[in-house]
């Protein structure tokens, strides 16, 4: 390996990514750089300038004129920040988040293109590849948080929360089947019947490989939205990956209009409470149960979604 290789690849890898923003479409009328901003502030729930920042390594004043235009555009509200009034809160309007819904389902679209044209039998090698210089080159440091993805899931993916689920539950608490005949049911009826705009579900990937989960659905209450199916690897634990997947829950639920989010647990799935309580959750039942073979105390939560706003 020499220097001239590693060179060549990066021409190699710049020319692919370029054809995939042919005359500038893809992203327009936005640079690319407006785009990743845009991506971030509709993934990330760290949503001040500064901590955006942080995420793009982008100058202050760059960052400044983006979020400017942003503005004029109405892709954006800016306001104090509750916890700290020396920030500005950043979020999106309705507009922006259509803006940035079409940014990446365009940039999907047009990957979708490039991986066409890898053979099915070779996908796997490539992924493998894709790991082994991320590896490489990430100098053996660990994961950070900024490696891990929230995105919706691909094919495959649902099974995966119902495996995984079944798998973790009976490993760390000893559950039965019938927890996975209750995962399998939720998760098939999201998949046979739901509304796009109103529930939806995230998977949290880290080095290609999912790694968390949830679910935002509608509940029987008017107005009220359900979380459900928090999950994260136990590798994969200790980089705020729960808490991404609950803020992420909470600002599509605020942003789509429900007044309420709700949801249901039990007083042994301590670290779940926790990530709860840390958003704002109140615990407003408890009841014990027996279920899935183990006695237990279920507790349902819940959260004001305009109270909490900031």
């Amino acid at each position: 390996m020499t220097v001239q290789d590693i060179r060549a690849f990066n021409r190699f890898y710049t020319n692919v990514i370029g054809a995939l923003d042919y005359s500038r479409q893809l992203y327009a009328p936005y640079t690319l750089t407006e785009s990743r901003v845009l991506y971030e502030l509709a993934h990330s729930p760290r949503t001040d300038a500064a901590d955006l920042r942080g995420e793009l390594s982008l100058d202050a004043g760059y960052l400044s004129r983006i979020l400017n235009k942003f503005e004029q555009d109405g892709l954006i509200e800016r306001t104090p920040s509750r916890r700290d009034p020396r920030r500005r809160r950043v979020t999106l309007t309705a507009r922006g988040r259509e803006t940035a819904a079409l940014l990446a389902e365009r940039a999907d679209e047009s990957v979708g293109a490039l991986l066409a044209t890898v053979p099915p039998a070779d996908r796997p090698r490539l992924a493998e590849a894709m790991r082994t210089v991320r590896g490489l080159l990430s100098d053996g440091r660990p994961p950070r948080r900024e490696d891990v993805l929230l995105r919706e899931p691909g094919p495959g993916d649902l099974g995966w929360i119902v495996q995984r689920n079944a798998a973790l539950y009976t490993a760390e608490h000893g559950f039965n089947a019938d927890y996975e005949g209750l995962v399998a049911r939720i998760v098939a009826d999201f998949a046979e019947d739901h509304d796009p705009h109103l529930e939806r579900v995230w998977i949290a990937e880290l080095d290609g490989r999912p790694v968390g989960c949830v679910m935002c659905v509608r509940d029987e209450a008017p107005g009220t939205a359900r979380l459900r199916l928090l999950l994260v690897e136990p590798d994969a634990r200790g980089l705020g990956i729960g808490d991404r997947l609950v803020s992420a829950v909470i600002d599509f639920a605020r942003g789509v209009g429900y007044r309420d989010l709700v949801l249901w647990t039990n007083d042994i799935l301590a670290s779940a409470r926790h990530i709860y309580q840390r958003h704002g959750f109140v615990l407003v039942a408890e009841k014990p149960h027996r279920s899935f073979g183990k006695d237990l105390v279920g507790q349902d939560w819940r959260l004001d979604l305009h109270a909490t706003q900031e």
